[in-house]
């Protein structure tokens, strides 16, 4: 895995994935940003978000659930001191479907945190607490 991280002007950078895809991040206001990109530490939340969802999702459609939404709110506690490293992150899912079986869904989030989210994962074993719950939708 690669990734191309090109500076543009301030505190502005261009980043671009081995897979062609890019992302404009920046520094905080505070140091020059402009409000216009994504922010390192919220691009990480981001990853770690996207991960665990796709973990979810795969999980529950081999355990044939018929899912029609699934969104994960995740919210970080940072450190106060340098470096402002996550300290406590939460992830809520609100799974939306048809006749959703709990033990399935909960078995999904479980799955996810304790063996296949490779940036949950590295985070907790970096000493992040990380927990995770869930609400199920009828619809």
């Amino acid at each position: 895995m690669k990734a191309t991280v090109k500076w543009i002007d301030g505190v502005q950078f261009l980043i671009e994935s081995g897979t062609g895809h890019a992302v404009l991040m920046e520094g905080p206001e505070s140091e020059g940003g402009r409000g216009i990109g994504i922010r390192p530490m919220e691009l990480m939340l981001m990853g770690l978000g996207g991960c665990t969802s796709f973990d979810v999702l795969s999980i529950l459609k081999k355990s044939r659930q018929g899912v029609t939404d699934c969104v994960a709110d995740v919210e970080a506690e940072r450190a106060e001191d340098i470096p402002s490293v996550f300290t406590r992150i939460h992830v809520h899912f609100t799974v939306t479907g048809k006749n959703l079986k709990e033990a399935q869904v909960k078995r999904a989030v479980d799955l996810s945190a304790e063996k296949y989210c490779s940036a949950s994962i590295m985070l907790a074993r970096g000493g992040v607490d990380i927990t995770h719950d869930y609400a199920i939708v009828e619809g």
